[in-house]
């Protein structure tokens, strides 16, 4: 496997599963645009991306502003002039009720960084994708059952991404653009800290894993480097379940 001159956008790059995808690309030779909001993250992922020999970019930018997004793939076409790989993977987790009145205001901003910016940069970088007859990576999660009410906006979030995701394949197959899903279950990640959310908030919450494990960041690297291969050119509009059995219970 060798990703050499492929050109990957990685969202949400700055930590956790966007960091060991971005740092899994860079070592299989890859040019990699990392992008997020936290410079100082960013900026150790950049580090490490640049030890494995080529230089990455770097773009600071909130992917639920409309020109930052647009930025992205300028920045990345100035560059490079191409793309062949994009990640969508930056994501948030909030809790919101429907009894305490917290539900809308949550569910309003969920879907403005888990859902609506994947459609937007999806739209933007497809004319450079058909020209490199490239392919998209959409990192959902294996919550999408609501196993507590706090969960309802964002199962609601990862389940239209999922669906928004065979839409697209389904209609970028006529342009041999593939595009894929990854679902992971419970990853050790700093996403509690990222949302500025204790855990102890999601009292009563049970996770029952069969294989009694969580999954590290770079499991789920190592599907996306799967599928974004050459090797996996017959495979399209699939989501990839990875959550050590969770949703058996």
């Amino acid at each position: 496997m060798s990703f050499q001159n492929k050109v990957v956008i990685v969202t949400g790059a700055s930590s956790g599963i966007g960091a060991a995808i971005a740092l899994s690309f860079a070592k299989e030779g890859a040019d990699v645009v990392i992008v997020a909001r936290n410079n100082e993250k960013l900026k150790v992922t950049e580090a490490q991306c640049d030890e494995f020999g080529k230089k990455s970019l770097k773009i600071l930018a909130d992917v639920s502003k409309e020109d930052q997004a647009q930025s992205i793939i300028d920045e990345t076409i100035e560059k490079y002039g191409k793309i062949d790989i994009l990640i969508n993977n930056a994501g948030i987790v909030r809790l919101g009720n429907i009894t305490d009145g917290t539900i809308l205001s949550v569910y309003d901003e969920i879907m403005s960084t888990n859902l609506r910016p994947v459609i937007h940069l999806t739209t933007l970088a497809t004319p450079y994708l058909i020209k490199t007859k490239g392919n998209i990576i959409n990192i959902s999660s294996a919550g999408v059952k609501v196993k507590h009410p706090s969960f309802i906006s964002y199962a609601l979030s990862k389940s239209a991404l999922n669906l928004f995701g065979q839409g697209a394949a389904l209609e970028l197959a006529e342009y041999g653009v593939r595009v894929n899903t990854i679902s992971p279950g419970p990853v050790i990640t700093d996403i509690w800290e990222n949302s500025n959310m204790p855990v102890e908030s999601l009292k009563g919450l049970d996770f029952k894993i069969p294989l009694k494990r969580m999954s590290k960041p770079e499991e789920i690297a190592t599907i996306a480097l799967f599928l974004a291969d050459d090797k996996a050119l017959g495979i399209t509009g699939s989501n990839y379940l990875a959550d050590n059995g969770m949703s058996l219970t």
